[in-house]
């Protein structure tokens, strides 16, 4: 089964090269990387660049003009570019455990999306992760992490659960099973048959609301949050507005009126749909 991983990056080269090194140090290597650019200027291609000559990773980078917070329109032209069977989503400020594309694999079903969750950091911590520190694993080393930084709370089981216990904490969370951007995937063409993401959506719920088109189709969700791990690198978050957020909501609770199943403005509308 050919996965691809896709996420999203927006001026954030610094960010972006750490999550590059984790998807370098994967134990699973079959699969292609699609970053989607939403709009970055020419630091993250000369990054990128930069690390393919370090890297064997397979890398695409999907670029289009910067307008603004378009998350939605540029993930569905990495949907495009993609060529696996089987897609993973996380962010660009988000670096995956060493088995973070083993674990989708191996919970990948017919029939199901998967939904996983992040491990936040504050900035002091995700400033003092390297390469090094990627490949030797103390990124989700709890006492390397509380030695840069990190306060530590019950949240932590994220990074300690493994095995028995993961599966434990998946079963019995309260945690919805909801389509989450920074960890969840399904199968490609699950995705068409919705049409993808809509791209009347900015920031706020966009991902839930594929999520809810998602389950309109007939799929139902697996908890995956204890099993596929990412630690999440802070940053501010100046795109946001009020009526970006109103906008938004206004499309999601009109889908989940009507359950609706394709979006009116998505991958088929695509002028460059392949």
């Amino acid at each position: 089964m050919k996965i691809s991983v896709i996420f999203t990056t927006y001026n954030s080269p610094d960010w972006l090269e750490k999550v590059l090194w984790g998807f370098h140090y994967q134990t699973d290597k079959d699969f292609e990387v699609i970053i989607a650019d939403d709009g970055s200027g020419k630091e993250t291609e000369e990054r990128i660049t930069a690390f393919q000559q370090q890297s064997d990773l397979d890398i695409k980078h999907v670029w289009h003009e910067d307008d603004g917070f378009q998350k939605c329109k540029i993930m569905n032209k990495a949907i495009l570019a993609s060529s696996g069977e089987y897609l993973v989503f996380t962010d660009g400020d988000c670096i995956p455990r060493a088995d973070f594309v083993a674990v989708h694999r191996a919970y990948a079903e017919p029939g199901y999306y998967l939904s996983g969750g992040y491990f936040k950091l504050p900035m002091q911590t995700s400033k003092a992760i390297d390469k090094d520190v990627i490949a030797s694993g103390d990124a989700f080393n709890v006492d390397w992490l509380v030695a840069h930084g990190l306060k530590k709370t019950f949240k932590a089981t994220k990074l300690t659960a493994k095995g028995w216990k993961s599966r434990l904490l998946n079963a019995i969370t309260t945690t919805r099973r909801t389509w989450n951007g920074h960890s969840a995937s399904t199968w490609k063409s699950e995705i068409l048959k919705v049409n993808g993401f809509d791209e009347r959506m900015q920031y706020g719920g966009e991902d839930c609301e594929f999520g809810d088109r998602l389950r309109f189709s007939g799929l139902k969700a697996k908890q995956i949050r204890y099993s596929a791990v990412c630690v999440h690198l802070d940053h501010a978050r100046g795109y946001v507005n009020e009526e970006m957020l109103a906008k938004n909501l206004k499309i999601r609770q009109e889908t989940k009126r009507n359950k609706s199943v394709e979006t009116p403005c998505g991958i088929k509308q695509r002028k460059d749909q392949a």
